[in-house]
């Protein structure tokens, strides 16, 4: 039986979020045909290391989305470009795995965390949700004590890093500590 040839890309490859995300592929080793790294006009043509290769990062635009054989795509830009390339994608039976907020509450999309409900993956109509951060890291933990003991009611509080705005906003906290104006916090 012929493998399945899987080309994946990842929207956002230059970002704080994308550049995570290339780590966590490289960790994994996962059998992946080809990968394809995408960024905004800005960061297109700059060069990525991965996996011993060097890579030059193509500018996310439809063409280059529906014209280099994708099969996957992992969408780290944000909910404003998840929402104008994640339809083209989907319509071009392209599987997304969305990471911004954009998706996660829309009918028909699984909201997945792996060691919690994978098996949700496989009800995808083209579109794979995540929860944001905090979510994802209380869950596992959640889950567990769920199944032993049936939790009734969680309160939570969340302190979000100045990293969930990505550059932009680790570049805001360092205007800030130092009294300059900055376009991430008010």
């Amino acid at each position: 039986m012929k493998k399945e040839k899987i080309v994946l890309a990842l929207v956002g490859a230059t970002g704080l979020v994308g550049s995570t995300a290339i780590k966590v592929l490289e960790e994994r080793e996962l059998d992946i045909s080809e990968y394809i790294f995408f960024s905004s006009k800005k960061s297109a043509n700059s060069k990525i290391k991965f996996m011993g290769k060097e890579y030059i990062v193509k500018e996310l635009n439809e063409e280059n989305l529906l014209n280099n054989g994708i099969t996957h795509a992992i969408f780290c830009a944000g909910g404003a470009v998840s929402e104008k390339f994640i339809p083209i994608a989907k319509e071009n039976g392209i599987i997304c795995i969305d990471n911004s907020s954009k998706f996660r509450m829309t009918e028909g999309v699984p909201l997945v965390v792996t060691r919690v409900n994978k098996e949700e993956i496989l009800k995808n109509a083209g579109i794979i949700a995540n929860p944001n951060c905090s979510t994802i890291q209380a869950m596992l933990p959640l889950n567990i004590i769920d199944k032993l003991f049936e939790i009734k009611r969680i309160n939570v509080t969340s302190f979000q890093a100045a990293s969930g705005a990505g550059l932009k906003g680790i570049n805001g906290l360092k205007a800030s500590i130092k009294g300059e104006e900055n376009d991430a916090f008010s």
